[in-house]
């Protein structure tokens, strides 16, 4: 199959993953502009994409050769199925390649906030070395004893529970339907008021657009944290932002944003109590590599008739 991959760049911006182990034939393009696919499409199999939003008019006008198509990463929220279903091309993503790294910036980021490490690496910039020559000049909290509280416990938030608990940390998580995590389960509004640092590990759907808003950050604790690695719309962002500069809740590490990249003069990047880093929890070099090994596999068992990784089908 002749395969097509666009926005490489975004998996492959140092040069160091090598897309020529998805097929025999393919063609990569750095970049790609929403509403281009029809032209990118034309003669080719397959098409592997990451993060390119592909809506319902994209999708029916693409050429009849492209029978795949393959996003590059675990969500695919980017891609109308519906449309596909109906055009019958099938769509692929790639499950569970970085649940450890994107645990590890989770509990980074947690690590930091209990440190106020954002404040005290601000200080050194500015060549304010208070807090070596006098009494610690910033909170520095423990995390044994502190209850973390995750929303959503699939593959990413299996692995912060155990980072969690070996940490001896109380951990409690909230999740609709079936729960995977040997935990304690509590309703949302119990994880919010008792939680120390709250994480979401959830996919963005219509139904966990903007869960926590306004309403949901009273709930939580003014001493309490809230530290998103998922999907920045899962967060109704100037409602966090109006929460953090009023001190109704103590701070957060974004990973992701709800508009990406974030606006250069979003106020979120000047707040001390605020670690925000450009959605990277995904882009360790071993993981990208990963992404792309699974990806192939992925595009070879649909090439011989299977099912892996399909996600089309439900």
């Amino acid at each position: 199959m002749k395969i097509c991959v666009l926005n490489g760049d975004k998996v492959n911006f140092d040069g160091a993953v090598d897309y020529n182990i998805l097929g025999s034939e393919v063609t990569v393009h750095g970049d790609c502009l929403p509403g281009d696919l029809a032209a990118y499409a034309e003669g080719f199999d397959v098409i592997v994409s990451k993060e390119l939003p592909i809506n319902r008019e994209d999708i029916m006008s693409l050429p009849s050769c492209v029978r795949l198509i393959a996003e590059a990463g675990t969500g695919y929220n980017n891609i109308d199925l519906e449309a596909c279903r109906e055009r019958g091309i099938a769509v692929i993503n790639v499950p569970a390649y970085s649940s450890e790294r994107v645990a590890h910036t989770a509990i980074m980021m947690m690590l930091m906030l209990a440190s106020s490490m954002r404040k005290q690496l601000r200080m050194l910039d500015g060549g304010d070395h208070r807090n070596f020559s006098e009494h610690l000049m910033v909170p520095h909290t423990e995390l044994n004893g502190k209850t973390m509280g995750l929303i959503g416990t699939g593959n990413i938030g299996r692995k912060t529970i155990a980072a969690g608990k070996a940490l001896d940390m109380e951990v409690i998580a909230y999740k609709p339907g079936r729960r995977t995590a040997d935990v304690e389960y509590v309703e949302l509004d119990e994880l919010l008021e008792r939680s120390d640092y709250i994480f979401l590990h959830c996919p963005l759907k219509p139904e966990t657009y903007h869960m926590i808003g306004a309403e949901e950050l009273k709930k939580m604790k003014k001493s309490a944290f809230l530290i998103n690695t998922s999907r920045g719309a899962l967060v109704d962002e100037q409602a966090l932002i109006e929460a953090l500069r009023s001190g109704e809740i103590a701070g957060a590490g974004l990973d992701v944003q709800e508009h990406e990249p974030l606006a250069a003069d979003s106020p979120l990047f000047s707040m001390d109590n605020v670690i925000v880093t450009p959605h990277m929890g995904w882009k360790g070099l071993e993981t990208r590599q990963r992404l792309v090994r699974i990806l192939a596999d992925g595009i070879r068992s649909f090439e011989e008739g299977g099912t892996l990784n399909r996600v089309d089908l439900t």
